[in-house]
C-alpha cells in the first residue's frame, strides 16, 4: 500500500505545473494534500478510480486539506471536534478497516511567533485527538507539521533557532507526540539521512538545497514492522514543498 502526502501550496497553481501527471505517476492508494487554498466548487479535479474528500477553510484562499483514495472509508471526519481549531480546514480523518489515516496541515507559528501560543494549544489538543484514535486502531498521520524536529532536519539549525518551525517549544511538542506511541517513519528507516521537504522561494534555496524537513508520515509504533519504506521526493517540482511517501504492508 502506497501513501503520498504533499503540501501543494495552492492546488490550482499546482495543477498548472503538472499536478495531474505527477498524481498519476505516483499511482498511490492514498494521496493526501495540504494547503489546497481553495473553496468548494473552485476546481473539479477527479481521477478515475479515486474518491476524494475535502476540508476547506472558512477564510478564502487559505489552508485547506484533501485526500484522494482508491479505498472506500468506513467513515470520514473533518477537523478534530474542537470549534477553536475547526474553521481552517486543517484535518481530515479517514477510518479504514484496520487503521485511521489523518491528513493534517499544522498551524504555522508565524513571523515573530505571533501564533505560537495558539500553536501550543493546537499541539496538545491534536495529540489528544490522535491518542484517542490510537486506542481504537493504529494511526497513520501525514502532512505538513510545520516543525523541523532535530538539527539534522534543517540546513541551518543555529541561525534558525527560535524561528517559527524550529522553536524549542515546537520541537518539544513533536518529541512529546513521538513519546506517546508514535514513530517518525522516515527517521525510523533512515536515522542519519539528510533530506529536506521544503525550501523557501527566496535566495535560490531549493537550487542550493537550503531546506527543512517539515513534511512527515507519523505512524503508530505498532505499525513499525509493517513499514516497508519511507521516501522524500525532492525531484518533484510544482510547489515549495515536495511529496513524501510511505509504503506499508
Amino acid at each position: 500500500m502506497k501513501l503520498i502526502s504533499w503540501n501543494v501550496n495552492g492546488l490550482r497553481a499546482c495543477v498548472g505545473k503538472g499536478f495531474a501527471d505527477i498524481f498519476e505517476q505516483f499511482d498511490a492508494d492514498f494521496f493526501c494534500l495540504q494547503e489546497t487554498k481553495m473553496q468548494a466548487g473552485q476546481l473539479d479535479l477527479q481521477f478515475l478510480g479515486y474518491q476524494s474528500y475535502w476540508n476547506y477553510a472558512d477564510k478564502k484562499g487559505y489552508s485547506g486539506t484533501a485526500i484522494y483514495t482508491r479505498h472506500t472509508p468506513i467513515s470520514v471526519a473533518y477537523g478534530i471536534g474542537i470549534d477553536e481549531h475547526d474553521h481552517e480546514g486543517r484535518v481530515i480523518t479517514l477510518e479504514m478497516a484496520d487503521f485511521y489515516l489523518v491528513c493534517c496541515y499544522t498551524p504555522n507559528s508565524q513571523d515573530g511567533l505571533k501564533r505560537l501560543d495558539y500553536r501550543m494549544k493546537w499541539e496538545d489538543d491534536f495529540r489528544a485527538y490522535l491518542m484517542r484514535l490510537d486506542e481504537k486502531k493504529p494511526v497513520i498521520l501525514c502532512g505538513d507539521l510545520n516543525v523541523a524536529h532535530e538539527e539534522i532536519d534543517l540546513k541551518n539549525p543555529k541561525t534558525n533557532h527560535q524561528n517559527a518551525g524550529f522553536t524549542d517549544d515546537e520541537r518539544q511538542k513533536m518529541t512529546q507526540l513521538l513519546d506517546s506511541g508514535f514513530t517518525d517513519s522516515f527517521r525510523f528507516k533512515y536515522p542519519e539521512e539528510v533530506q529536506y521537504s521544503w525550501w523557501s522561494y527566496r535566495f535560490q534555496a531549493r537550487a542550493k538545497n537550503v531546506g527543512w524537513r517539515i513534511d512527515y508520515f507519523i505512524i503508530s509504533d505498532r505499525l513499525q514492522n509493517r513499514l516497508q519504506d519511507a521516501k522524500i521526493h525532492t525531484e518533484v517540482m510544482g510547489s515549495d514543498h515536495c511529496p513524501v511517501e510511505i509504503t506499508i504492508d
